[in-house]
């Protein structure tokens, strides 16, 4: 995985230049899509693993999984209604995404 603490990268609070800043913000972004990847990986197990389609949508899950992304939004100063917007996005598109991989599983 991408470090944003690499010693090319400097801390948020100690960039002095945009070009520091965006340099950061670009490693960022990479980390982010390789931990993007990692958690659809984890859809794709969830599909080989659940034994019935309807097994794919939790909305328990979903709602728990939301909630604990608001809270740790909230500890770690992120803006929580992008969070709230952004999880609501990423769990509907990974239930879409295990829902596929379910159905070309079983095809």
């Amino acid at each position: 995985m991408t470090d944003t603490t690499d010693a090319t990268i400097k801390r948020a609070q100690d960039c002095e230049t945009m070009t520091e800043v965006r340099a950061g913000v670009d490693a960022t972004d990479r980390a982010l899509m390789e931990l993007l990847s990692v958690r659809f990986g984890y859809m794709r197990a969830a599909a080989r693993i659940k034994q019935s389609r309807d097994a794919v949508r939790d909305e328990d899950r979903k709602q728990a999984v939301i909630d604990a992304a608001k809270a740790a939004a909230l500890e770690n100063g992120v803006p929580v209604g992008f969070v709230a917007l952004a999880w609501e996005e990423l769990v509907e598109t990974s239930i879409a995404y295990e829902l596929e991989e379910w159905e070309r599983l079983r095809a």
